[in-house]
């Protein structure tokens, strides 16, 4: 099932994202909490789950950003594409990509931009099939 997460998918989503980069699950605390509250009363981030086997296998992020370009349409950013390693290659991410898609076409945004770190072409093809293309624009990040 693919669907927005609720406040109850935190953990599932915690220990996915050990799975990214190895990062490792946070102490739970009163700052984590706080973030959690300020992600999910976001009306324009949604963090999109594939739910398989009464676990969160799948997920990517899509930020919102309103804009003064474009007609002052909004674009949409996705970022944290993961998928657990038994649930790989079944088409999880895909679909949590492409709810992605319609939730920018439902806010009128002009574009949807995705970023990688990874240099690995079978990835970067898969995002390719997905929709994506790695040749409209040049990606430069500045770590802080």
């Amino acid at each position: 099932m693919i669907r927005e997460a609720e406040y109850s998918d935190l953990d599932g989503l915690l220990e996915l994202y050990t799975f990214l980069h190895d990062n490792p699950i946070p102490e739970k605390d009163k700052s984590l909490a706080d973030l959690w509250d300020r992600i999910m009363s976001d009306k324009d981030h949604h963090i999109i789950v594939a739910e398989e086997d009464g676990i969160i296998a799948s997920s990517c992020v899509c930020v919102i950003i309103p804009n003064l370009t474009h007609g002052q349409q909004p674009y949409a950013f996705v970022e944290n594409v993961v998928t657990r390693p038994g649930y790989r290659k079944k088409g999880l991410a895909t679909a949590c990509l492409d709810f992605a898609k319609s939730i920018a076409e439902k806010e009128g945004c002009y574009k949807i931009m995705l970023l990688t770190g990874s240099k690995e072409e079978s990835t970067l093809r898969f995002y390719e099939r997905a929709g994506f293309n790695r040749n409209d624009k040049t990606a430069f990040i500045r770590w802080l």
